[in-house]
This record gives structure tokens, C-alpha cells and sequence, in this order.
């Protein structure tokens, strides 16, 4: 399916280049409000420069790739919409509920398909440790930890300003990797209990450029930490923060009746997963026990490099991580081809973002925030599967299936849902 680009920044290059790993899609035009943007991309990939007016009323156009501002996300994405295509946008779906759930409702109306970022649940990483634990093998998930920590961006990033207002922030910046992959290996969250700070007050530019040493307000927790607490009862505790200079706290470790498990950064498509390996709990008041400290193993090692959508490739030159954006956008046409629901469903993305929002909620009310929207189940994606989604050659052309099913709903989600307040 042929798939037009609005919004030209810094993440765009990434979702051109490995869209060229996959079938089923063919990036062909892009836009932006700042006609320079939309020049500079059109010009390196050799896509259709245009407005966006234009852009969505092309008729060869059947996917809007939505990657302007968060604070443009619903605008852009119900604009599509209304113009008869799918849409798959960037994270977070919207800034609002109430955007999202108009979004959402006005395609499947119209029998169109909405999709959304992030795309790494459907990488090798997150999928293995999925399989673990649908298999059985961590047992019932009793708690854990996810944390992303760093310093913020804007020491390297031209615009960090808009990241740290209303909107933006810590949690609906980075947030949607860790809720979505959670909620994708533990199922719905009912409740969020949440604390946030804002330190400092501002901050300053340091990238190069004209506004390099310049300071500017922050509008939005910094910091936040939260409990979630699912429909299985689980209850993992969320870090999110822009204020913290090093760590040493994995990205996700869950801890069940059987087992524990470690689960690679869900910002990226790959990653070894970490199962617990020795069963025998040791007194550290016995001296023979103690001796068998450092001789046991403690982790077994499952490691996806080998994997369709695991293997290091980003970035260019010097890979050191798996990145394969596109991967849900090239899904969701193939599931739009095939008739059948896709993964990085609207609705899943619907579920993420009502738990993000009530983690703000809390936070700013000290009160709990209930998650009324429900879960959807994500279906796993087996490496047989993933490797009919990606092109036998980077260098031959895209098997495109030209579906013709814009108006058809066959990818309105279908999936069983969770129902919130129900237990697994």
C-alpha cells in the first residue's frame, strides 16, 4: 500500500529508510507545514514533495504516516480520516482522551484503520519475552519494575522546549514504550497511583544553534513516579524522569510465582531476554550455601539477535541496537490486505494513553486515577510471521498488494478485550 508522510522531523528519516525493508508498503510523498522540511526529505529519498492538503487528497495515497508534534497527533490523524485513508501516527495517539476517542470512532465509522507507535511490542525482544510468559514459564506475575531515566534531551535536541510542556513530558514522551509493553505482556491496567516533581523550573538549549545557552520554562512533571496496578493483579512500579544523570536499573524486570524475567529496552526492536535459572533459594547464614554464591547460574540467557526483527542495524555505520520503525505501519497494511485486525491497533494505543493521562492525573491530584478505557489483547507475532512482513531484499522492489479495502472494515479491532476490572 502506497503511504504518504506529514510531518518531515527528525524521526522521519528513520521511518523512510527501514520502510524499505518491508513488503506491503512504499513510501511515496510527504509534507510539512515548513515546505524546507517536507524539500530536504523529498530530496533524499527521492519522495513526492507536496502540501498537505494535497497530500491527502491524492488518490494514489492510502496511508497517512502521521509524524508531526504530539500536539498535532489527533488534528492530523481525523484529517486523514476525513479524507478516506488509514492512518498510522506516532506516539502518543493523541494529547486528550476525548481526541483520541473521537479519532478512533470516526474511522471505524468510515470502516478505515487507525494505527500508532510504538511498533517495538512487535519487535524480537519484547515478542520472546511475551512468549515466556504466555508459556508459562515466569507463572502469575506478582510484581516488578520499569524505568526510563536519563537527563532529557535538550542538550542534543534543536527543539526541546515543546517536550517539556503540557502534553509532552517524561511519561507521554517515553511513557508509551514501557505502558504499551507492559500492557502487552501483562494485559489491561484498572488503576494508577502516581507522585511528580518539576526540577528545574527551566532548563537550557545545548545543541548548536541560534538559541544555543538560552533558557526556557518547563511546564511538566520531570519526574514521576507510579504503581501500576492490572487487571491480574499485578502491581509494577513506573519511573519515568528527565532528571537523572546515570543508573544501573534494567529497563523492565518482572517477578512471578515461578520465575523472574529481565525484558530489553522497549525503545528498541531487539535485546537479550533474561530468564531466572536456579530455583534454590540459598541462607546467606550458611556457610555452605554461601559458598555456592558464585558458582550457580542465575540467568538464563535468551538472546533475539538472530531473530527477523531483532538484529542490529542502527544506527548506520556504527549499529549498536535493532531499529525497525515502519514494522507497525507495514503490519497494519498487510493485516488490511490479508482482511484481519492488526496488532498496533488504535484501540490498544487508546488503552496506553488513558493509563499515561491517569498517571498525570494522579500525580497532580494525589489521589488514584481508575483506567476506565479497556485493554485489547495483543496477539503474539511469531518469527514465521514476522518474516512475511519484511522483504526478501532491502534492494528489490516493495511487493506491494494494492488492497483496494479503503471503506472495507476489515482491520476495525477485532481482538478479545480485556474488561476492565475483570481478572485474567
Amino acid at each position: 500500500m502506497r503511504v504518504g508522510i506529514i510531518g518531515c522531523g527528525n524521526i522521519s528519516d528513520v521511518y523512510v529508510r527501514t520502510g524499505k525493508l518491508f513488503n506491503d508498503i512504499e513510501i511515496i510523498a510527504c509534507s510539512d507545514i515548513i515546505p524546507a522540511a517536507a524539500q530536504r526529505l523529498a530530496h533524499k529519498y527521492s519522495l513526492r514533495e507536496m502540501n498537505v492538503g494535497a497530500l491527502l487528497d491524492a488518490d494514489d495515497i492510502e496511508i497517512i504516516l502521521n509524524l508531526t508534534l504530539p500536539t498535532a497527533h489527533a488534528e492530523v490523524s481525523r484529517a486523514a480520516i476525513a479524507a478516506g485513508k488509514h492512518v498510522y501516527s506516532e506516539k502518543p495517539l493523541a494529547t486528550s482522551l476525548q481526541d483520541a476517542i473521537a479519532l478512533i470512532e470516526e474511522a471505524e465509522a468510515k470502516g478505515l484503520c487507525v494505527g500508532s507507535a510504538p511498533d517495538t511490542i512487535l519487535g524480537a525482544g519484547l515478542q520472546t519475552a511475551k512468549a515466556l510468559i504466555d508459556d508459562g514459564y515466569v507463572g502469575q506475575i506478582i510484581t516488578g519494575l520499569a524505568a526510563v531515566m536519563t537527563k532529557g534531551m535538550e542538550h542534543w535536541h534543536p527543539n526541546p522546549e515543546v517536550f517539556y510542556q503540557k502534553g509532552a513530558g517524561p511519561v507521554l514522551d517515553l511513557g508509551p514504550y514501557y505502558v504499551s509493553a507492559l500492557t502487552a505482556l501483562l494485559g489491561p491496567v484498572t488503576e494508577v497511583r502516581a507522585m511528580g516533581q518539576i526540577s528545574p523550573l527551566e532548563r537550557r538549549y545545548g545543541a548548536e544553534g541560534p538559541n544555543k545557552g538560552k533558557t526556557f520554562s518547563v511546564g511538566t512533571f520531570t519526574t514521576v513516579n507510579a504503581i501500576l496496578t492490572f487487571a491480574s493483579r499485578a502491581n509494577v512500579s513506573f519511573i519515568a524522569s528527565w532528571d537523572v544523570w546515570r543508573h544501573g536499573v534494567r529497563p523492565i524486570e518482572l517477578h512471578g510465582t515461578l520465575a523472574s524475567i529481565r525484558v530489553p529496552d522497549p525503545d528498541t526492536f531487539g535485546g537479550d531476554v533474561q530468564l531466572s535459572a536456579n530455583k534454590r533459594l540459598l541462607n546467606i547464614h550458611d556457610a555452605k550455601d554461601v559458598a555456592l554464591l558464585g558458582t550457580q547460574i542465575d540467568w538464563l540467557i535468551h538472546k533475539t539477535g538472530g531473530k527477523t526483527f531483532g538484529g542490529i542495524n542502527y544506527p548506520i555505520g556504527n549499529p549498536v541496537i535493532a531499529n525497525y520503525r515502519s514494522l507497525g505501519l507495514a503490519e497494519m497494511a498487510n493485516a488490511i490486505a490479508e482482511g484481519r485486525p492488526h496488532r498496533c491497533s488504535g484501540r490498544f494505543a487508546l488503552h496506553a494513553l488513558a493509563v499515561m493521562l491517569g498517571i498525570i492525573e494522579s500525580a497532580e491530584s494525589g489521589a488514584p486515577a481508575q483506567i476506565g478505557v479497556p485493554g485489547v489483547t495483543l496477539r503474539a507475532l511469531t518469527d514465521e510471521e514476522a518474516k512475511t512482513l519484511r522483504s526478501q531484499s532491502a534492494a528489490a522492489p516493495n511487493r506491494l498488494k494494492r488492497s483496494g479495502l479503503i471503506g472495507q472494515p476489515s482491520c476495525i479491532d477485532q481482538e478479545v478485550r480485556f474488561i476492565v476490572g475483570a481478572h485474567r
